[in-house]
């Protein structure tokens, strides 16, 4: 259901942008007049069409999550089981979304041939293009796309972490999928540089910013009031946290409450530092190479967390003779 839900919202989206862009009153064409034949580009669409969606249920799926695990909901309809279950389907949604959103891409690249290769070369151009992080070397894609692929990219394995708990642990695969919040990070962050319907300062592009205001207000709340008890600020008493756990949860929430006022302040003024239709745009930034040392450090973070959490000699024979014991039932049916 979930997933059927979100091709319909596709559907009213595309139907919304197809409409606009016939009647000349879309954005985007502000950035790409050329764009104007709305029969001729579908495919583009379609591919902008899968990424509001897909941007609008990772928001739904970011808050599910945070609901599950920061303050409990009172509401007796939401308990936390149902808010799981929510939470794994709209995340699997999500890459699902965010496939058909690059696929989208790669068919309008291979369609349009401006170069005028053969069509081995069309596609090999396109998946360069479109699915080979840092191959789309122009304009601003080349920082946009290289973002938007590295949150692809790295939704799949924080996202499916659940999926593998038996063998990783509880605790490697709960740590690992915080981490996918730096997936609607970079998520968000594409959008606002690549989207070009958000491409200009105006309403609509604030508007993107006033909805991460309760992320952030939720994921603040997450951590001042986790729902494990572990994972609370202990700053005084027997369970004190040691320094270095102590100083880094500290620090996530002061870095929290800056994002909140930081938000808080876009909102209000309508002015992100980006381009506007009348005036000089700033050049893009950051250059790929701080990118991907921010994807290097991202990458020790989770190695660290992984090495510190494996699960001890104990714990892999009790999982290993827990799926014994479940296999065997199984097996005796079948027999």
């Amino acid at each position: 259901m979930d997933a059927g839900i979100s091709l319909v919202v596709t559907g009213a989206i595309f139907v919304w942008l197809y409409v606009r862009v016939d009647s000349g009153s879309s954005a985007t064409l502000q950035v790409m007049p050329m764009l104007a034949d709305a029969d001729k580009y579908w495919m583009y669409w379609l591919c902008q069409a899968f990424g509001w969606s897909g941007l609008l249920w990772a928001w739904i799926t970011i808050v599910f999550s945070l609901l599950r695990t920061g303050p409990r909901p009172r509401a007796r309809w939401l308990p936390p089981a149902g808010l799981e279950k929510l939470h794994r389907t709209t995340s699997l949604t999500t890459i699902a979304l965010m496939f058909m959103h690059a696929l989208m891409f790669f068919l309008e690249e291979v369609r349009g041939n401006e170069g005028g290769a053969t069509w081995h070369g069309r596609v090999w151009d396109a998946t360069v293009k479109v699915f080979i992080p840092g191959g789309y070397a122009t304009g601003t894609g080349r920082i946009a796309i290289l973002i938007g692929l590295l949150a692809f990219y790295l939704a799949i394995p924080l996202g499916l972490a659940y999926y593998l708990r038996q063998r990783t642990g509880s605790r490697m695969w709960r740590a690992l999928h915080r981490f996918i919040i730096v997936v609607y990070v970079l998520s968000v962050w594409h959008t606002l540089l690549y989207g070009t319907n958000v491409w200009y300062d105006g309403t609509f592009r604030t508007l993107v910013w006033a909805l991460q205001m309760p992320i952030a207000a939720m994921l603040l709340l997450r951590l001042l009031a986790p729902a494990r008890p572990s994972e609370h600020l202990h700053l005084r008493g027997p369970r004190r946290a040691r320094p270095l756990p102590l100083t880094a949860r500290a620090a996530g929430r002061l870095a929290v409450v800056a994002t909140v006022a930081g938000l808080a302040a876009v909102v209000a003024t309508g002015v992100d530092g980006g381009r506007t239709p009348d005036g000089a745009s700033p050049e893009v930034w950051p250059d790929q190479w701080v990118i991907w040392t921010g994807l290097l450090v991202l990458t020790l973070a989770v190695v660290a967390v992984m090495h510190r959490l494996r699960p001890s000699a104990v714990e892999e024979r009790t999982a290993a003779e827990r799926r014994r014991g479940e296999e065997a039932p199984a097996e005796a049916g079948r027999g």
